[in-house]
């Protein structure tokens, strides 16, 4: 059965279906002003809430439960900001394997800026420089791993030469429905482990981490991905290739249980490892024109 007939009817078109007209919803304008709207929404509520608690207007119970610094509110912005670009993620993983290695690391550079400002979030108000010295060394070992992943991210994308898994149309366009259905698992995935965290918040129970969660799934992700980039290829430069990034999505997961600065060293070591691996592959691995009849090159 050709790929195209693999891929082409049945559940799995079905799913690829849902996706394509996700994806459109998603990318689209009005998700972005909608998802705009809600980032400011929130984080205009979060300081009057916090300003409340701290002016004694919402009782004992209320001061108890919430926090009173208002840097809090930068940390909400960002978690959900952070949620909108795992949401993105999740539609790349259907594009290139570059691409969607690289969005990983976008996210992880925007977690390291998150942790910024949780560490002055733990400061109370008015900010003292007795009290902020302590997290000054993580706020700044985070901040500039995240500068440097944004450079290195700049050389990885400028080397990207996105080669086509196949010069066979229907092989491309069945490793992109298969990609799909993973991608369509992934969101299930997401919105499974977002509601679980939104409830352990609401009871007050021990929320699970949300981002080490889905990075975790990641790994397991990017190696099905692998696997399936076997059926239409299995030359050497292909397979080391696309296991080398899944390498680096492991050691954004290590990175995220790390403590400061080795959450930011080793997330830097992950983007160079895959710009390492991009300048390698694009140097040795054959080109389509070098290839000889019915040998295959994964993009």
């Amino acid at each position: 059965m050709s790929g195209k007939g693999l891929f082409a009817r049945g559940p799995v078109a079905l799913a690829t279906s849902v996706f394509d007209r996700l994806e459109e919803a998603f990318h689209g304008r009005t998700m972005r002003r909608t998802v705009a709207a809600i980032l400011v929404a929130a984080f205009v509520a979060a300081i009057g809430v916090i300003e409340m608690v701290r002016r004694g207007l919402g009782g004992p119970a209320l001061a108890a439960a919430l926090p009173h610094n208002h840097f809090h509110a930068v940390e909400l912005a960002f978690y959900l900001l952070l949620s909108y670009e795992v949401l993105g993620l999740v539609f790349a993983i259907a594009q290139s394997v570059s691409n969607a290695a690289g969005k990983q690391f976008e996210i992880f550079s925007l977690i390291l800026l998150r942790r910024s400002f949780d560490a002055f979030a733990g400061i109370d108000e008015p900010v003292r420089w007795a009290q902020a010295q302590g997290a000054v060394g993580a706020m700044v070992s985070d901040a500039l791993g995240a500068l440097l992943m944004f450079v290195a991210l700049g050389f990885y994308y400028s080397m990207q030469k996105h080669r086509p898994l196949s010069s066979d149309v229907q092989d491309r366009a069945s490793f992109i429905g298969a990609k799909k259905v993973i991608a369509l698992g992934l969101l299930a995935a997401f919105l499974a482990l977002a509601g679980r965290s939104v409830w352990g918040l609401a009871t007050r129970l021990d929320a699970h981490p949300f981002f080490e969660a889905f990075y975790t799934l990641l790994i397991f992700a990017d190696i099905l991905v692998v696997l399936i980039s076997l059926r239409y290829s299995s030359g050497y430069y292909v397979v080391f290739r696309n296991s080398g990034l899944a390498v680096a999505t492991v050691l954004l997961r290590l990175a995220l249980a790390a403590p400061p600065p080795w959450i930011a060293l080793l997330g830097l070591g992950a983007v160079l490892f895959a710009l390492g691996l991009t300048f390698a592959y694009n140097r040795f691995a054959p080109s389509m024109g070098d290839l000889q009849p019915g040998q295959r090159l994964a993009g």
